[in-house]
């Protein structure tokens, strides 16, 4: 059970993980004033019924404040990140829930009077308690300004209420406490939602970074595709519009102007055939400058560690080119969770292979066709086939952290060539 509920976790993604855990961390902080603050009035009654009838309704409020508070601050937060619309009907629940709670605790502050200082205060700190999951969430989907200006009404209207019982220092010590429990609620709420906005920023821009890269890669190959068909297409426009001028009247030399198209034709599909090979063909150290590049360009570190000087067939290259390729693709598929890639390259000498691991972190479910016993097809089935014929393997694995190693093997013998 465990297990998989690490599975549906790490599934989540790194990103969904970060704000769960603001979000969590929360909904439980209106717990501690409930718990710390409200809880202690229980046995600040002397056992009478009416204040026992007092300290009862506002404790059960304040817990079943602390269960609509999840919803409320999920939505609020929401509100905040410019994902969902203001929870109107929450924040009204909520302010009649902590409107009727202050009722309860100031019927008790009356009933116990002025005379003891320890029920006075007990029940002082309950009632600045009560606001704070309300003002967390209101906090959340008005401006500062608002806020702050609805909290100062507050504080008046609770200094009148507290001049009514005849006692100014009272009043004074009731509004700056209230004032401060808004002003502390503000401190909770307010920078855990721009934390969050301003992860989620950084995490859509590095996404915005990589699919620059690769746009600016096809336009590369636009460019180079550009160069080797765009003077021979014209040159073969203009030829042929010859050919057709000439044939018109019936001119012998139509026949070598459309000899000389066939043969500008043969030389621009040679031509696009070579730069199609070139980008077909991976070259290693090509592969491995361009996947620091582009992970790197994904916010992903990346480092290359090999043995220095090994020759390799042209065949063996390209093979090892298209590994660092695709693995490098599988964690650009991963790039949300992804922080660190490695490379290594070795040549074991026990067992006479060369040996090439690409590994990284962040993974939570193998890659599509990672299976050993995969059939055919594209991705790593696909590099399986290709070395294969010289007699290479490719494997992989995941663990528990989320560390996905692939691992190809070629005898030294094909890696000397």
């Amino acid at each position: 059970m465990i297990d998989k509920l690490q599975a549906v976790w790490r599934r989540r993604g790194r990103m969904a993980m970060i704000d769960a855990y603001f979000r969590v961390s929360l909904y439980l902080l209106p717990w501690l004033p409930v718990l710390g603050g409200v809880g202690p009035v229980m046995s600040e009654t002397g056992g009478a019924p009416l204040p026992v009838t007092f300290a009862g309704v506002a404790m059960g409020l304040n817990v079943a404040q602390g269960a609509l508070v999840v919803p409320l601050l999920n939505r609020a937060l929401d509100r905040y990140l410019e994902r969902g619309t203001t929870p109107r009907g929450l924040l009204l629940v909520s302010a009649v829930l902590t409107l009727v709670a202050e009722i309860a605790l100031f019927g008790l502050f009356t009933v116990n009077g002025t005379a003891d200082k320890e029920r006075l205060s007990t029940v002082a700190v309950a009632i600045g308690s009560t606001v704070t999951p309300f003002f967390m969430a209101h906090s959340l989907v008005v401006s500062k300004r608002k806020f702050l200006a609805a909290l100062a009404g507050c504080a008046a209207v609770l200094a009148l209420l507290m001049l009514l019982t005849g006692s100014r220092l009272g009043a004074l010590g009731m509004a700056v406490l209230l004032f401060f429990a808004g002003v502390w609620s503000l401190a909770l709420a307010r920078p855990t939602g721009w934390l969050l906005g301003v992860i989620w920023k950084l995490d859509a821009a590095r996404g915005t970074e990589t699919r620059l890269a690769v746009a600016e890669e096809r336009l590369r190959f636009s460019r180079d595709l550009h160069d080797v068909m765009g003077r021979n297409l014209a040159v073969i426009a203009l030829k042929g519009e010859l050919a057709v001028q000439l044939a018109r009247r019936e001119r012998p030399e139509a026949v070598e102007q459309m000899v000389e198209v066939q043969r500008i034709a043969q030389e621009a599909q040679r031509e696009v055939r070579e730069v199609v090979r070139g980008y077909r063909k991976a070259d290693l150290q090509a592969e491995l400058a361009g996947a620091r590049s582009i992970l790197r360009s994904a916010g992903v570190e990346c480092r290359i560690e090999g043995e220095e000087g090994t020759e390799l067939s042209p065949e063996v290259e390209s093979a090892l080119g298209w590994v660092v390729r695709e693995g490098t693709t599988n964690v650009l598929r991963h790039a949300v969770d992804v922080r660190r890639c490695a490379v290594r390259t070795r040549i074991d000498p026990h067992r006479s292979v060369l040996v090439m691991t690409m590994e990284n972190d962040g993974v939570a479910r193998l890659p599509d066709g990672a299976a050993a016993g995969s059939a055919p097809g594209s991705g790593l089935k696909g590099l399986r086939e290709r070395l294969r014929p010289l007699g290479g393997s490719l494997t992989s694995s995941l663990a528990p952290s989320g560390l996905f190693r692939l691992t190809v093997e070629l005898p030294v013998g094909a890696a000397r060539g």
